[in-house]
């Protein structure tokens, strides 16, 4: 009786409700700190130094990865009972190169000067080792719809790191933020120079190793022992 009533009860719950639980979110909001792609896998770095002088590349190169790491994702999961274990990693790499094949083209055609800024690197999402990961650590081994949450929280945790990157590199080293002039005039006519070591590559590992430094030091659990 008790056994009929909690299948009743599963039956009543919206479908909306299930997709968006707890357990659900948790896969979405996870990447944003605890389990940051950048910071605490240490994934992704390469981009974050390539793209994070200005903000605008950094933005489109953010929605671009969120866009490939969740339908791949999403097309993974959808195959995985159906992919040979011993080519999973070419199907893998077809879905993925296919993804960012579509995302550069979309790009040309709606931002074609940020798509020149970006140049190869939008390319290179395809060994982004992010995209990659979550494929295999994830989307392998469970259902399309968490799939892609897990895909879609990856790809804004990995955003959330280039943007702020972005934010300080392109105020303090250019004095602008999309563009716009920031930084007051009357500022340079008081003798302010912007700072160009913050638009060398450099600067972005230092600042990503700011970020590693800050959270650690606010999460002991996240130190490696």
């Amino acid at each position: 009786m008790s056994q009929e009533k909690t299948k009743t009860a599963e039956a009543s719950v919206p479908f909306w409700k299930e997709m968006f639980s707890a357990k659900n979110m948790k896969l979405l909001s996870r990447p944003f700190g605890s389990e940051n792609p950048v910071t605490v896998q240490v994934l992704g770095i390469c981009s974050a130094l390539a793209v994070t002088a200005k903000l605008q590349p950094a933005l489109v190169m953010a929605l671009s990865v969120t866009v490939v790491t969740a339908f791949s994702n999403l097309i993974i999961s959808l195959m995985r009972n159906s992919i040979p274990p011993r080519i999973r990693i070419i199907v893998q790499l077809t879905v993925i190169a296919t993804l960012v094949i579509l995302v550069d083209q979309v790009l040309k055609a709606v931002a074609f000067e940020v798509s020149k800024q970006l140049s190869v690197f939008v390319g290179l999402i395809i060994t982004n080792c992010i995209v990659m990961g979550r494929l295999e650590a994830f989307a392998m081994a469970n259902k399309p719809w968490p799939s892609f949450l897990d895909g879609i929280g990856n790809g804004i945790g990995y955003g959330i790191i280039l943007v702020i990157v972005a934010i300080v590199r392109e105020l303090l080293g250019s004095g602008t933020l999309l563009g716009h002039q920031i930084i007051p005039s009357c500022f340079y006519e008081a003798g302010y120079s912007n700072n160009g070591l913050f638009i060398l590559p450099p600067m972005a590992l230092i600042l990503v190793g700011i970020i590693i430094w800050i959270q650690r030091s606010r999460n002991r659990n996240l130190i490696e022992k």
